[in-house]
Parts: structure tokens; C-alpha cells; sequence
């Protein structure tokens, strides 16, 4: 079908002009002169055979049928946008920005993140470590990994993986120590992570040992390297089953006890409200709950 379409120009002039009623103003948005707009949007009128504005001393009116036409043109010109906009995208790739906790981002989020590389070829991942709240982010993020529920003003908060703790240790270190009840953690090192200073309290009391003095205790700034220590030997950790399913799983730990598990937050991607709907930002958050 042919179309019998104005100039681009001349559309883009009178949608400019009819928005802000001032061939000035339109003239300062298009980087144009003045004049310019004027000529393009006489050339329109004579396209169409009617006018479109009123000419005023000092300022310009829509018409009835400039004001009809204005609200259709716009509408057009956007959708033009828009799909240019997606076709520039296809080729070039999105980029997003996750922040999220570091011992989670070490033990879970880079041994999956080749999977959803894989699915998402298009999709740039740029990944920093943080364990402040989501307030207290300083760089842009597009998505923030942190423990939850919390309910943060301008976010959308979805769950995806739950979370309990117990101790966790080295095969060779149970072996040693035929580690089979809690109060045999008497004779261990418990290995304890500056950022959870209570975790082995609560346990040792949910454990029914509440009094249990161990035979030595080892503190470390941060949890991965809890982690790392118990997988060198040092001593028992309190591991968080997702974080450390993949070692157990290969013979690198062991959890020496069936129990008790202590319930601990889930972990919850946090999206601000304006990117929620982002195709990139949707695709990583379902991708989450397929990776748990």
C-alpha cells in the first residue's frame, strides 16, 4: 500500500510547536531557528489544506483541527521512537548492574552465572559485592541481592532461595574427631565470622548445649572466609546450606549432624519500581528461582 506521508520535518516541527504552543520553545528543542519551524509547519499546512495554529501577536493556538491532529502525530512519533530505540538495542549489549552480598556472590551466584550468560547472551552482567542495606548503596544498581522480607521504600522485593544453618566442617576434620553430637564440639575449634557474632550461640542453645566451651575459637572478618577455613580444616563453621550445598555435595564439607537447623532470612533480589519491567532486569530475576 502506498502512503501518502508530509515531511518528517515538518511533522516533527508541528509536534514540537503544538506541544509547547510556542514556535519559540519548539525552535529551542530541535536546536533549530525559529524561522525554520515556522516555515516547516506553513509547509504542513499547505500539505493538508487547513491551518493549525491561530497566529497571535506574540504566541501561537492550536486549531480544533490541529489540536486533533497534534494528538495523533504525537502518539506516532513515539511509537517511531520507541521501536527505533529497540532496534538500536538488538545489537548492542544491555548492561546490568547487580549488587549483592559477597560470601553469597562468591559460594552461589558466579558458579550459576555462566547459565544464564548462556540463555542471555545480549546481556552484560557487571557484578559488585556489598553487605550494606540497600539504602546505603552508593553506585546505581538494577538489582540488589539481599536477605529478606524487607520492605524498602521505591523497590520490589522478590523472594528466591530459602536459607537455615548448621554446622559444616571438613570430611577429614569429622573423621579425625568422629564428630557424630553436638557436644563433642567441645574438643573442636569453632570457627565464628565478625558478622554474625551470635549465630553459634543460638545454636549451641537450639542444640541443647548451651554452656559447651570449646577447645578453641577462631574469629574472621568475613563469613566466606568462616567458609574457607573450614574447608582448610581449621575448626567447624556455621555454614548456611545454600551457600555451601555445592562443596558438600562434592566431598568438600560435611554437615556432621542432623540437626537442629537454625531458620535464617531468604535471600531476595530488590528491583527499583523504574526498572521492574526492564527486559534484562526481568530476565535475571526469573532466571534466580530456575537457578536455585
Amino acid at each position: 500500500m502506498h502512503r501518502r506521508l508530509p515531511p518528517l520535518n515538518a511533522l516533527k516541527a508541528f509536534e514540537a510547536a503544538g506541544r509547547h504552543e510556542s514556535f519559540t520553545r519548539a525552535a529551542d528543542e530541535l536546536s533549530v531557528t525559529h524561522g525554520a519551524v515556522s516555515r516547516h509547519v506553513q509547509a504542513l499546512e499547505a500539505w493538508l489544506g487547513l491551518p493549525l495554529f491561530e497566529r497571535h501577536n506574540r504566541r501561537v493556538v492550536l486549531t480544533e483541527a490541529g489540536r486533533s491532529y497534534l494528538a495523533e502525530i504525537g502518539a506516532a512519533l513515539d511509537r517511531v521512537a520507541l521501536a527505533t530505540a529497540r532496534q538500536m538495542e538488538r545489537g548492542r549489549a544491555r548492561v546490568l548492574h547487580v549488587n549483592a552480598l559477597a560470601t553469597f556472590t562468591l559460594r552461589w551466584l558466579i558458579p550459576r552465572l555462566s547459565a544464564f550468560q548462556r540463555a542471555n547472551p545480549a546481556v552484560e552482567i557487571r557484578l559488585t559485592t556489598s553487605n550494606v542495606p540497600l539504602a546505603q548503596i552508593i553506585e546505581p544498581f538494577d538489582v540488589a541481592i539481599r536477605g529478606g522480607p524487607d520492605r524498602w521504600p521505591g523497590y520490589v522485593g522478590q523472594p528466591f532461595l530459602t536459607e537455615r544453618r548448621m554446622p559444616v566442617c571438613s570430611p577429614t576434620l569429622q573423621r579425625r574427631l568422629s564428630l557424630r553430637e553436638p557436644a563433642q564440639l567441645a574438643q573442636c575449634t569453632l570457627l565464628h565470622s565478625a558478622t554474625l557474632p551470635d549465630v553459634w550461640r543460638q545454636w549451641l542453645q537450639a542444640a541443647g548445649v548451651p554452656d559447651l566451651e570449646p577447645q578453641a575459637s577462631v574469629t574472621l572478618e568475613h563469613f566466606y572466609l568462616t567458609l574457607q577455613a573450614a574447608l582448610d580444616g581449621l575448626g567447624v563453621a556455621m555454614g548456611p546450606e545454600r551457600l555451601i550445598a555445592d562443596d558438600v555435595a562434592a566431598g568438600r564439607l560435611t554437615l556432621p549432624f542432623a540437626g537442629p537447623a537454625l531458620p535464617a532470612r531468604s535471600y531476595h533480589a530488590y528491583v527499583p519500581e523504574a526498572q521492574a519491567e526492564q527486559p534484562a532486569v526481568r530476565a535475571f530475576c526469573d532466571w534466580l528461582p530456575v537457578a536455585a
